[in-house]
């Protein structure tokens, strides 16, 4: 049986992601059944594949990883017709790692993005000072893959 994911088309996901870039972020944290955000930011989750905790064969994963990434790729070439070529955004750095005072924690959304994911593609839509960035993530094995997007204000990323 095919990995179950949420399937919406490219423009419905692009709808969403229109809304939430429009929306004002919250004054505090909050969080709704697959969006949450807080001072600066939001996160969505667009589609998720079925978790792993009956079967975590290769190919059940190979599958749901071709789904949700089709699902990105969609999205990503409507978001580049509007938006302009994206920027990959490594996120390994702010896991903080490297960073020697432990205090020092990541802004939000990358704080939260990089404990799912190692990178994302960020747009920086014209006139606007919010980006809009995708990422595919999974907080572990056994759990859904997602194909998360974020929005942040300009001034969290660099560039």
């Amino acid at each position: 049986m095919p990995p179950q994911h949420l399937t919406r088309s490219a423009q419905e996901l692009l709808h969403v992601v229109e809304t939430l870039h429009a929306m004002p972020f919250p004054h505090q944290k909050e969080k709704a059944v697959d969006r949450w955000g807080g001072p600066g930011y939001h996160v969505v989750v667009l589609a998720e594949s079925q978790d792993f905790w009956e079967d975590r064969s290769s190919q059940m994963v190979e599958e749901a990883e071709e789904g949700i990434s089709a699902d990105l790729g969609g999205l990503a070439v409507l978001l580049t017709e509007r938006c302009g070529a994206p920027e990959a955004v490594d996120l390994g750095p702010y896991l903080g790692f490297d960073n020697p005072d432990p205090d020092i924690q990541a802004p939000e959304p990358m704080g939260f993005l990089c404990n799912l994911a190692g990178s994302m593609q960020v747009w920086r839509p014209h006139a606007s000072d919010r980006w809009i960035a995708l990422a595919i993530g999974q907080a572990d094995p056994e759990w859904p893959i997602q194909l998360l997007a974020a929005f942040g204000e300009c001034s969290a990323l660099p560039g």
